[in-house]
């Protein structure tokens, strides 16, 4: 069984860097071109929806729940999911107000900073619980949008979250797949890895129940120290249930 490496304090504020830090906080004081267009990509895959009201949406691997507080500015009800406890209880603590943690400089030196939601957030109820995408409970009923962003390579059976979501979208609902394709073994068994590009896999397990309507590429940008960035482009998917 593959660990969950998503429970230390030091991924926790990454990630609440990743979620929530402004580009004053995260980009270094030169920011090579692209740097910039690469921010907030938690809040610009919600947008990738159609506009409109809706009355239940889920995000899955929300990890600290920008995304699921993105998706409440236009659902009356939106429930997020992560495997990791401690995204789970930092993303239902910031409903609450702000919440402190140290951004990693170098060595030993850190910088406290603050994450906290936009105004006028949650927009919507929103719930958040600790779960396995791959293994989700029977109740959670069906949803008019489900958000998966940054997912699929880090599961290690991603085809039992594909066989699912049939039963998850409602019919006319809309399905948006986020993923870098950055298929590793330490995650996914190379048995479970696509057979040709990631594209092609998603359109051969959803095609009988999905229309995709646009595929693109989100860039986004994760800071891990003053000197050490991830820039990744991640293959964004947007999928109507038929």
């Amino acid at each position: 069984m593959i660990t969950n490496p998503y429970e230390t304090e030091r991924l926790l504020a990454e990630y609440l860097l990743f979620h929530y830090g402004g580009a004053d906080e995260i980009l270094p004081a030169a920011a090579p071109a692209g740097m910039p267009a690469a921010l907030d990509f938690a809040v610009r895959t919600p947008r990738h929806f159609s506009p409109g009201e809706v009355d239940r949406s889920l995000d899955l691997g929300c990890a600290v729940g920008r995304s699921t507080y993105e998706l409440s500015r236009h659902s009356r009800e939106t429930i997020g999911i992560d495997f990791s406890r401690n995204f789970v209880r930092a993303a239902a603590a910031l409903a609450t107000g702000p919440l402190a943690y140290q951004r990693l400089d170098e060595g030993h030196r850190r910088t406290d900073l603050l994450a906290r939601l936009p105004e006028g957030l949650p927009a919507g109820q929103v719930a958040f619980e600790a779960g396995d995408a791959m293994h989700l409970r029977h109740d959670l009923g069906s949803f008019d949008r489900v958000h998966a962003a940054n997912l699929l390579c880090r599961l290690s059976e991603p085809q039992l979250l594909l066989d699912r979501l049939p039963g998850l979208v409602k019919s006319g609902g809309e399905l948006v797949l986020a993923t870098p394709c950055t298929w590793l073994g330490e995650f996914t068994p190379p048995a479970n890895w696509p057979e040709g590009s990631t594209l092609g896999w998603l359109e051969k397990s959803l095609g009988h129940d999905f229309e995709l309507l646009r595929s693109a590429d989100e860039p986004f940008l994760i800071r891990e120290t003053a000197r050490k960035f991830q820039w990744t482009s991640s293959l964004l998917s947007v999928w109507r249930r038929l």
